[in-house]
């Protein structure tokens, strides 16, 4: 999942990339803002893969935008002017669209970005690989609670929180579902929609596109079809 912040000083241009996002399975929007400044706070606290941003605006040009975050996250210039293409190029930009934007070429672009983050995460070692994970911990309301790996049945997500559900207990905490998947080993874990991650031990019967754990139905999402059932396939007989 690829979370999105789209900054833009014209209310419509807002409307439209809003729109695009929500078609687009693999985009989730954190927010969409009016303020260069408010995105720029945002994008430097909150785990962001993907800014919108505009080029011209008035409290703070996209360029200047560009200089100050220094690479956190990839980016996606929009704007009506085609001359501000090489000064975003030239800070290594993902890509550039020029408004009226098309959601042809708009997805053109998500597709490469997508992209550019999966070789990204392919070059980089996996740190769950590297010796034996028993147990994670998550800030829970009042405390930091340890909670065993082997004991989690599923993960969902709703929003700016997730509920661990384990053998014994359900576990709320306030994280998103990616950090969540990345502390997780890749081995025994699997992203399979939107708002939930599975123990694939834990599975008892997948059918018609939803998988049964413990009293539990959860669906299988078109975006983590392909990658779902290939992780599985090496336990097949």
């Amino acid at each position: 999942m690829i979370r999105c912040l789209v900054v833009d000083d014209e209310p419509l241009a807002l409307d439209i990339l809003i729109d695009y996002i929500e078609k687009v399975p693999s985009l989730e929007l954190v927010k969409a803002t009016t303020s260069a400044f408010e995105a720029l706070a945002i994008a430097q606290a909150e785990d962001v893969d993907l800014i919108f941003l505009d080029v011209q605006m008035p409290e703070l040009t996209g360029i200047q935008f560009l200089k100050i975050i220094k690479g956190k996250c990839k980016v996606i210039l929009t704007t009506a002017y085609s001359q501000y293409a090489l000064d975003g190029y030239d800070l290594d930009v993902a890509d550039y669209l020029l408004k009226p934007i098309a959601f042809d070429r708009f997805y053109k672009a998500v597709v490469k970005v997508q992209q550019q983050l999966q070789e990204k995460s392919a070059a980089v070692p996996e740190k769950q690989n590297s010796g034996v994970q028993d147990f994670i911990f998550v800030k829970t309301e009042h405390r930091i609670q340890k909670v065993n790996i082997n004991d989690i049945l599923y993960i969902e997500g709703l929003k700016d929180y997730i509920s661990i559900f384990t053998s014994q207990e359900r576990i709320i905490t306030l994280q998103y579902m990616k950090k969540m998947e990345e502390a997780l080993p890749v081995e025994i874990f699997a992203r399979v929609h939107k708002s939930y991650i599975v123990a694939i031990p834990k599975i008892e019967s997948i059918e018609r596109g939803r998988i049964q754990i413990s009293d539990k139905i959860i669906p299988i999402g078109d975006t983590f079809k392909e990658a779902f059932f290939s992780k599985i396939q090496d336990r097949n007989i």
